[in-house]
């Protein structure tokens, strides 16, 4: 049993009474049902700080692809985006953020959502309703916050008055003590609608942000979470992360990417100023996704190399089998190659653009993979153009054929960078994004990659302590948002468990299925080792098939079984 503080691993017996953990250690007596571990490892429930099950949450009792890898706490409204507070005429500006950032058909959350809440104090009760798989937290998304009390002033990007960063300060303060863990924001400009247009977060300057920050001044509790601008120097966006914990005296996080083309070495800055912040008292973690941070890829997906061209969206609506058909037609392959894309969103377009970076996955995952294989370097080594080499690679395994794009984390083509950004104390490892990107990003199953890869099957000269592994999973996570009462196997602790067979942990190539509501896709990727979860003292998944039980809860702050 690792205990998920980092200390070394011991045998033992675990009682569970009421959902909580009774003792620890050498045990005697009978019990409603036992699990036999022995071989495996046990470790606490794992904790996800960045989720963005605000939507799926409403309409769905499993939180997949999330739980399905460990994760029995998911800490959702990250990243500035969500739907409360929201007024009835705002719905529609939630949902195209939603879509556009997050990649959730629009259709999907306008069949899914029930919108039985205006307040976030109301969204809150709305979930507290629900019966699930695993636990959910939440936090207060900027955007959302903004467009209620500002409007179409919001979306138009205006600057707040004194009296709207009054209002806002208020409201976070007011869902602080509702029960939320935090407040998040964006300053992404990757961050737009699908039509393009830009977060209402984007380009709040650092008033609206201390503003934020002082309603959890004023509650006296929570986080502030934010993505930086990936693109502008660290140098400009460490001081504002910087400034933030210093006026409000609350704990800051932030999105740690290694992201090819940043100014200078932004990640290194970014160590450099959590160092320092450490130093003078401060509370800041980088959160660091354990591998790159990639795009999937494919006729059956979001995106792909002619996503935007016109005739494509012409057949974009019709079943895989009837595109693929199409597209085997000489003259329509003819007609698309003649065309160039189109689209109002920039960030579309440069999507599509990267596509020639992918690589194309066969049976199995492939992270880490070689350069000469990349999608335009074997066009070349064929001697043909890219988008010849595209259209046809496309249509290979009838359309099925899926492309991954590590983005950012693998500008030398290694993860040196990402071990370097794990090792430190002031980071965590986070950014899964579970119930978000349904058709363009799978990286839920981070915690099964994290052991696997840097635990399992690392060299020796990078390899991460499994004691120190589980720690990041568990107790550094649940430390960061000021969940008290999980993260560590000791009596009183909520009895949340994994028994996992790490010899036998592996992940497959994610599958695209249509399980959302109005017959929406998305991605799942299976994980095998992960023999038994429990949440609340309640088996919910054995070797990853669900058991029926939903004991999962909404957690508010002042609820927690166990005090800080």
């Amino acid at each position: 049993m690792h205990d998920g503080t980092g200390a070394a691993p011991q045998v033992c017996d675990i009682a569970i009474s009421g959902g909580s953990i009774a003792a620890v250690g050498q045990i005697d007596g009978t019990a409603a049902e036992i699990i036999d571990a022995a071989g495996k490892i046990v470790t606490p429930g794992f904790v996800d700080v960045h989720t963005h099950f605000d939507g799926q949450v409403t309409w769905e009792n499993r939180l997949s692809p999330s739980s399905g890898h460990g994760v029995t706490t998911a800490v959702m409204g990250n990243c500035g985006v969500g739907f409360a507070p929201c007024r009835p005429d705002q719905r529609d500006t939630l949902v195209k953020l939603m879509e556009g950032i997050e990649d959730i058909p629009e259709v999907v959350m306008v069949e899914g959502l029930p919108w039985n809440w205006e307040t976030f104090p109301e969204y809150l009760d709305a979930l507290e309703q629900r019966e699930l798989d695993i636990d959910i937290a939440t936090q207060i998304p900027h955007s959302a916050l903004r467009v209620y009390v500002m409007g179409e002033r919001a979306a138009r990007i205006e600057a707040p008055t004194a009296e709207d960063l009054a209002a806002m300060r208020k409201l976070v303060a007011e869902g602080i003590e509702a029960g939320a863990f935090g407040v998040t924001t964006s300053r992404n400009v990757m961050h737009r609608t699908k039509a393009g247009d830009l977060a209402p977060s984007l380009y709040s300057d650092v008033d609206e942000l201390c503003a934020l920050a002082g309603g959890l001044t004023d509650a006296d509790g929570g986080v502030f979470q934010i993505i930086p601008a990936p693109m502008e120097p660290a140098e400009e966006e460490f001081p504002i992360l910087r400034q933030v914990a210093e006026q409000s005296g609350r704990p800051v996080s932030f999105t740690l990417l290694d992201v090819p083309n940043q100014p200078g070495d932004g990640w290194r800055f970014h160590m450099a100023g959590l160092e320092q912040a450490a130093a003078d008292g401060l509370t800041i973690r980088g959160q660091v996704a354990p591998r790159p941070v990639g795009m999937f890829f494919g006729l059956d997906l979001s995106l792909h190399h002619f996503s935007s061209h016109p005739s494509y969206r012409a057949i974009a609506h019709l079943r895989l089998a009837d595109r693929v058909a199409t597209m085997r037609d000489p003259a329509f392959r003819e007609k698309l190659l003649a065309e160039q894309p189109e689209d109002t969103n920039p960030t579309t377009l440069a999507l599509i653009a990267a596509f020639r970076g992918a690589y194309q996955w066969q049976g199995k995952p492939n992270y880490e993979p070689d350069r000469q294989d990349r999608v335009d370097a074997r066009a070349e080594a064929a001697g043909i153009p890219i988008d010849e080499y595209a259209y046809d690679a496309l249509l290979a395994e009838d359309g099925h054929a899926v492309f991954y794009l590590p983005a950012a984390n693998y500008t030398e083509g290694n993860l040196k960078s990402v071990r370097e950004m794990l090792g430190s104390q002031h980071t965590v490892m986070a950014l899964a994004d579970g119930g978000a990107h349904y058709g363009l990003i799978c990286d839920a199953s981070f915690p099964t990659f994290f052991l696997q890869r840097w635990v399992r099957d690392a060299a020796p000269d990078e390899r991460i302590d499994l004691a120190d592994a589980i720690a990041e999973l568990t107790s550094r996570p649940a430390a960061l948002v000021g969940l008290t009462d999980r993260g560590r196997i000791a009596p009183g602790m909520k009895a949340d468990f994994n028994v996992i067979d790490l010899d036998r942990l592996r992940l497959h190539v994610p599958t695209i299925e249509y399980d959302l509501p109005a017959g929406g896709k998305r991605m799942h990727q299976r994980a095998e080792g992960i023999v038994a979860t429990v949440v609340s003292g309640k088996v919910t998944y054995r070797d990853g098939v669900h058991t029926g039980a939903l004991p999962g809860r909404l957690v508010r702050r002042q609820n927690l079984a166990v005090a800080a």
